[in-house]
């Protein structure tokens, strides 16, 4: 136990890592070693909580547990409409880029500098998760995330044994590829209070708020983004030029990544095309894996397609 790290000889009493690890009751003793699942019926903290969940215990058990429940409850898989004879698995938040971010939050959060929890809070459109403790070492905001740094370095080794994480500094590249493959925006890292480190999520699948300030009560923002983070116009016309101009300009260009250029969801990108191809505006040539898009010459005439920004 000693050699591990678990057990101090000297004070005859096992370290934090310890009992965070393998004792029966870690929050007796370092109390805020716990994750507070909360989620929201709306954009912000004063909407109506729907669940609520607490993650406590040593972390043998705890991450068992949250690793079940980002798969089977988070994660969210269900059919999607695309279109009268298909459909497709819609996912709100990758299983992957969720279990990453806990990980890391429990990895390397400051256990002794904070009696708060790890909070986990799902909103109607995002997921924030906030531990305390900023960036650590030799980790800074202006190499962030391409250095890094463990604060916990005896956790950070069994949880590496335990399967959780990798310890080759790619955790944060892994989600962002994740949620661009799946449709999402990519993740947002909070970095200017140094009592804490923040990263908010949005869905894939309704984005709805997306730009507005999640402080603002719920019932001021409704229907679509009105408008993308250029600050564009982003109304459904405006939006399906946009849409045109890119699969113009890149006919192979796919339907995630004219969501993030825009940037709205995969959803309401889909909706767009088949609109845009009831009005005989657009066509698909061949499969959705090895075909393109074909803009109609009509549209170009009507200078819908003006070169992307």
């Amino acid at each position: 136990m000693t050699d591990l790290g678990l057990y101090d000889k000297h004070f005859h009493c096992p370290t934090n890592a310890g009992i965070l690890l393998l004792g029966t009751d870690p929050k007796y003793y370092i109390f805020g070693s716990y994750i507070q699942y909360v989620r929201f019926s709306g954009l912000n903290r004063a909407s109506k909580v729907v669940k609520e969940n607490t993650f406590s215990g040593n972390l043998i058990r705890m991450l068992k547990e949250l690793d079940s429940f980002v798969k089977y409850t988070i994660e969210n898989r269900r059919p999607e409409f695309v279109s009268a004879l298909r459909e497709k698995t819609a996912i709100d938040y990758p299983y992957l880029a969720v279990r990453e971010l806990l990980m890391n939050a429990v990895m390397h959060r400051s256990y002794e500098g904070s009696n708060a929890p790890v909070k986990f809070y799902e909103y109607s459109n995002r997921i924030e998760i906030d531990n305390p403790g900023n960036l650590f070492g030799k980790a800074r905001i202006e190499n962030f995330p391409y250095e890094n740094d463990y604060r916990n370095p005896v956790l950070a080794e069994a949880m590496k044994t335990l399967g959780y994480v990798n310890q080759f500094g790619r955790g944060i590249s892994m989600v962002q590829e994740t949620l661009q493959e799946n449709g999402n925006s990519p993740a947002e890292f909070i970095l200017d209070d140094i009592s804490t480190f923040k990263v908010v999520l949005y869905s894939a699948y309704n984005d709805t708020g997306k730009n507005a300030d999640p402080l603002q009560d719920a019932k001021h923002v409704s229907g679509d983004v009105s408008g993308d983070v250029s600050g564009k116009s982003n109304t459904a016309e405006s939006r399906q030029n946009r849409i045109l101009a890119l699969m113009n300009h890149d006919k192979h260009i796919s339907v995630s990544a004219i969501a993030r250029h825009i940037g709205i969801s995969a959803r309401t990108i889909y909706r767009d095309i088949d609109c845009l191809k009831r009005q005989r505006k657009l066509l698909r040539v061949g499969d959705e894996n090895s075909g393109y898009w074909q803009v109609l010459q009509e549209s170009l005439e009507n200078g819908s397609t003006q070169k992307p920004a």
